[in-house]
């Protein structure tokens, strides 16, 4: 049985300094998305147009509009409410904008292509992905610092002074000095 007992989210906790970068990373990407959405919808292009229309260097119709918009809100949402929930939206969204620029890779040239994707399209969908990926990542994960690190001491004193209490009982010399 391992007495040290730890979950995913605690390294970081919500008024860490560091979900400043989700938050705003999440806030500039909704605003980035919505005001694509609206630019795209004012153009009074078909809902499923898959001629589309140009916006910002991307090619966009009524369906793409609307769908940028909702996750331009829902980004919005993240930074407002930020903490560990920014973050792992960042993470989910990012995730499935790269998956969303390998399906419209695929589509690209067939008729199923009903968001009017073109290869600009792709390339910003991956590259937004990464990005919220990221942001969503930044400070959360990598390389975590050993336990035996006073840095990582100063800032989980309770749990260092688990460790070590069951350290001294375990390793404790017998009568012998061994």
């Amino acid at each position: 049985m391992n007495p040290v007992e730890t979950r995913l989210d605690e390294h970081l906790p919500a008024d860490h300094k560091l979900s400043k970068v989700y938050r705003v990373g999440a806030g500039l990407t909704g605003m980035l998305l919505v005001a694509f959405g609206i630019l795209g919808l004012t153009g009074h292009v078909g809902f499923f147009d898959t001629g589309g229309d140009h916006v910002l260097g991307l090619n966009t119709n009524g369906a793409l509009g609307v769908l940028s918009i909702c996750v331009g809100v829902l980004l919005f949402v993240g930074m407002v409410v930020g903490g560990n929930f920014a973050s792992t939206l960042n993470i989910v969204l990012g995730l499935l904008f790269i998956a969303s620029g390998f399906v419209n890779l695929a589509l690209l040239d067939t008729g199923l292509n009903f968001l009017a994707f073109e290869i600009q399209n792709v390339l910003f969908s991956f590259v937004v992905g990464v990005m919220l990926m990221w942001f969503g990542m930044y400070g959360r994960v990598g390389s975590a610092l050993p336990h035996d690190n006073p840095y990582w001491r100063a800032r989980h004193p309770d749990q260092a002074a688990r460790e070590e209490r069951y350290r001294s009982a375990r390793y404790r010399p017998g009568p012998s000095g061994a």
